[in-house]
């Protein structure tokens, strides 16, 4: 990576993307964090970006040549909007984009599967992560990190369903190794903690580690699906529900080696992370 090159990084102020711009100014590399209100990220260039704005485009894009995608949240057709921007930051010469996406999508899948599919053709340089569920969904904003603290339960359609839950810095550490190291890694990367739990496991991780009572309430795919309609749109409520009923059938119940092989250390245990990140007594 050349001194004079300047990474953008979309979604600067969330879960994986505040963690890459952190990892990244560390390392000494030059960032601009894009953020719909401009948030300040200790080391960075920030910068306003919004994806429905595409006047906030061009200048977040000026004297990039990399950039890391977090796509639209919510948004049900994500091709839509982020393809006409990945055709702008070619142009504006952008050469290397590394993509969030999902363990659960694949190329050419729903939502942000067509952005996958596209990337390839768009750029010469880029990587997709798609990684497991993240352990942070126990511990910050997300709907079972409210449930523990307000319930002491999770609640879910998994079953006995394994997952390979991730940390976010684990996810920042492989997504700033494909954004500097100087050969792009040009493929897919699946990403995985150290071990498959289930829900039921990570309930009682929770308990021990912590002391706080969790325990996880099993759904069946329709009460999950009904639980979470009244939060958000029908439909993506019984896409959610569907995701927690494949993990039921085994679909995430997989380890890999990608976080130890790219980074060079192992990948953080949900064990580990409960010792750092546990607001739930706040």
């Amino acid at each position: 990576m050349t001194v004079t090159s300047t990474t953008l990084v979309i979604g600067a102020t969330g879960t994986t993307g505040s963690r890459t711009a952190a990892q990244l100014t560390a390392a000494g590399h030059r960032v601009k964090a894009a953020s719909r209100n401009a948030t300040p990220v200790v080391g960075a260039e920030s910068v306003i970006f919004d994806w429905y704005d595409p006047a906030t485009h061009l200048d977040a894009l000026d004297g990039t040549d990399r950039v890391y995608l977090l796509p639209p949240l919510g948004e049900s057709d994500p091709a839509s909007v982020m393809l006409p921007f990945l055709q702008r930051a070619r142009d504006a010469g952008v050469h290397r984009a590394v993509l969030l996406s999902s363990s659960a999508i694949a190329q050419g899948g729903p939502a942000v599967g067509m952005v996958h599919q596209a990337l390839p053709e768009l750029f010469e340089q880029w990587a997709v992560l798609r990684p497991s569920w993240f352990m942070q969904n126990f511990t910050g904003a997300h709907a079972h990190a409210v449930s523990i603290r307000e319930d002491g339960a999770i609640w879910t359609a998994t079953g006995s369903g394994r997952v390979g839950f991730v940390d976010a810095e684990d996810i920042a550490a492989v997504a700033v190794h494909a954004l500097t190291d100087e050969h792009a890694p040009n493929t897919d990367l699946i990403l995985t903690g150290p071990e498959a739990l289930s829900y039921d496991d990570i309930a009682a991780i929770i308990t021990e580690v912590t002391g706080r009572p969790v325990a996880h309430r099993r759904l069946s795919y329709e009460q999950m699906r009904d639980r979470l309609t009244a939060l958000i749109p029908v439909e993506f409520a019984a896409m959610l529900a569907g995701m927690d009923r494949a993990i039921a059938e085994g679909s995430e119940d997989r380890v890999t080696d990608t976080v130890q092989r790219l980074t060079g250390r192992p990948p953080r245990s949900f064990r580990a992370l409960l010792q750092t990140e546990t607001p739930w007594n706040n």
